[in-house]
């Protein structure tokens, strides 16, 4: 069965601020995660630091560079991620649906979706 990987978007200079979701929302996440888990597609799903954290590394012109963030040139961050197994591209597509319909209708959350390259994979040792 594939996996695909869905990588969460968000304005990191105009994130939400979780704490202040209406009352519902982290009851609403924890029911979903509770039935994706228990269909047997979610193989891991996570959250990420931000990205003044972090470290962007580029390989051009046979040199390494660092840049190490934040990275205030770019709006939209990959906030988040999950790699899930589903029969095809409409089962994952509704997962990712059902998942960013769990967030409060003020937040701007978005997700791209692709499918993992099987053939690209290393097998596991």
């Amino acid at each position: 069965m594939p996996r695909f990987m869905s990588l969460i978007r968000i304005d990191e200079q105009n994130a939400p601020d979780i704490r202040a979701a209406d009352p519902g929302f982290e009851q609403r996440m924890g029911a979903l995660f509770e039935e994706i888990t228990k269909a047997g597609v979610m193989l891991d799903t996570a959250g990420l630091l931000p990205t003044s954290e972090g470290t962007r590394i580029t390989w051009e012109g046979g040199k390494l560079s660092f840049t190490d963030g934040p990275f205030t040139e770019t709006k939209e961050v990959v906030g988040g991620y999950a790699i899930m197994q589903c029969k095809d591209m409409a089962e994952a597509v509704e997962w990712t649906k059902r998942f960013l319909q769990t967030h409060p209708e003020s937040w701007k959350v978005g997700a791209e979706l692709r499918q993992i390259d099987e053939a690209a994979t290393p097998p596991e040792a």
